[in-house]
């Protein structure tokens, strides 16, 4: 068990690295990676959100998010429709919300796996405390970074 700082620290680095290599096998059979079941989960959770605004909540930049969605409307996952003037906006195809779905249960059922060894107070806490660690002590990223992770 973990008892400095920094094995804490990539005990959870390590934990995240499990959960989307996980995923990522699990969700090759629907042709989806991870990152393309979040940016179908955000996209649904938040279908006028700006291109940026996504990236941001996918932790992409921007360039990266306006590729990742180029080639998902290519699979006709996506589609672009206008937004408030020049802006343009993203929104879930049928056939995109049926792989979200699909590949939200997945992703559900690694998770579930991964955190079966805790008992349903244990998972409480210990999801309570990753909450306060987020919310009080935000880490800064060095000047001119826009990728968080």
């Amino acid at each position: 068990m973990p008892r400095d700082i920094g094995e804490i620290g990539l005990s959870v680095k390590r934990l995240q690295v499990r959960h989307h290599r996980t995923a990522n096998d699990r969700l090759a059979p629907l042709g989806l990676s991870i990152v393309q079941w979040d940016a179908l989960r955000h996209l649904h959770e938040r279908p006028d959100a700006s291109l940026h605004d996504l990236a941001q909540l996918t932790f992409q930049t921007d360039q990266s998010f306006g590729s990742l969605a180029a080639r998902m409307i290519d699979r006709g996952l996506i589609e672009r429709v206008p937004g408030p003037g020049r802006a343009v906006r993203h929104r879930l195809t049928g056939k995109g919300e049926e792989l979200r779905k699909q590949a939200g249960q997945i992703v559900h059922g690694v998770l579930a796996e991964s955190f079966s060894a805790l008992s349903e107070q244990e998972l409480q806490t210990f999801g309570d405390l990753l909450a306060r660690i987020l919310t009080v002590s935000p880490v800064s990223r060095p000047a001119g970074s826009s990728r968080q992770g």
